[in-house]
């Protein structure tokens, strides 16, 4: 079984038992968190499909850790002008194992 959920902006296609970074959530370590986004359930051929939202869909997971990602540089130039502009990100992440998928 697996499921299309939104959060933070973005969509992830997830299934029980996946480890997933998402956008940082406020929530402790080990606490059980609810996705009610779910826009997708599938099993096998039997796939519902919401408008925009499946009814009743809910996935459920456990937040395993919280950090930061890798560095993602960003360069700015301008050749013949002297300007160059070197700046850097590194984007906050929650990562949620999921452990169960109903709707």
């Amino acid at each position: 079984m697996y499921a299309i959920i939104a959060t933070g902006g973005k969509q992830y296609r997830v299934a029980e038992g996946d480890l997933l970074r998402v956008e940082k959530l406020e929530a402790e370590v080990g606490s059980d968190i609810d996705f009610d986004q779910v826009l997708l359930v599938g099993e096998g051929d039997d796939v519902r499909v919401g408008a925009p939202l499946v009814e009743g869909g809910k996935v459920t997971a456990i937040v395993e850790s919280h950090g930061r990602g890798d560095k993602v540089r960003i360069i700015k130039f301008r050749r013949r002008k002297h300007h160059r502009k070197q700046m850097g990100h590194r984007q906050y992440y929650t990562a949620v194992r999921i452990t169960g998928i109903a709707g």
